[in-house]
């Protein structure tokens, strides 16, 4: 699996607006309570599990699972490098609430059914699993030419992705998350440097150097954008 190091760092989706509105999202389709137990699988930082302890005064430690043992870790979540599957296979909690955020296609895609059946195992009985990705049709991110050749190649597989998720599994619904940007397009192109997101992994220097030098001659100073995601919600 790739490793994205830099996806909830100093970027908007670090920002306690953003952490604040998803979370609001999170809790309005899923009654959580203080002692709700939480999964975030591709967690990051873990920053958006931290503050929903806060904010439910959860008495569990939510856990944050991730292939890279990010820096700047939040310290009200119990983080576990580990694969996915094993940690799944291994498990023996409950959960009231899974959530797989913007990382389910870094999964091969023979691999989605079993670990969507992984995590309904792993469920309460009124447990919820919540898949997030990118709204191809909704979303605005600022890209160059190669950038957006590659994240429409990723958009695709995620449609997949869905597809293969409603087609197997029954009582799920389909909400959408926005999220406003406001952000100056030097802060932006610091995070294209970065690899902020997964089509930006396998991009060479000479690439995003060409990349940035293209966003600079078609974007304003100042960049507002949707970053709109559909999040697939099944139920137990």
């Amino acid at each position: 699996m790739p490793q994205l190091k830099n996806w909830d760092n100093k970027t908007w989706l670090s920002s306690k607006e953003y952490i604040d509105s998803f979370v609001k999202f999170l809790i309005k389709n899923k009654k959580l309570n203080k002692d709700s137990n939480i999964l975030d699988i591709g967690c990051g930082r873990g920053k958006i599990l931290g503050k929903i302890k806060t904010k439910v005064k959860l008495k569990n430690k939510p856990i944050g699972i991730d292939p890279v043992n990010h820096k700047d870790k939040d310290r009200n979540i119990i983080f576990k490098k580990i694969d996915a599957f094993k940690f799944l296979r291994s498990n023996q909690i409950k959960f009231d609430l899974i959530i797989i955020k913007q990382t389910i296609h870094f999964f091969p895609l023979k691999d989605v059914p079993s670990l969507i059946e992984y995590c309904k195992n792993a469920l309460n009985n009124n447990g919820k699993l919540m898949i997030f990705s990118i709204n191809e049709k909704r979303t605005q991110i600022p890209t160059f030419s190669k950038m957006k050749k590659k994240l429409n190649h990723s958009l695709k597989k995620d449609t997949e992705i869905r597809k293969k998720i409603l087609k197997n599994n029954k009582d799920i619904k389909i909400k959408i998350f926005d999220f406003h940007v406001k952000i100056n397009r030097y802060s932006y192109l610091n995070m294209i440097k970065q690899k902020y997101i997964s089509v930006l992994l396998d991009f060479n220097k000479d690439e995003l150097v060409k990349g940035i030098r293209e966003i600079n001659l078609n974007y304003p100073k100042i960049l507002r954008f949707v970053d709109s995601l559909n999040c697939v919600i099944i139920k137990k």
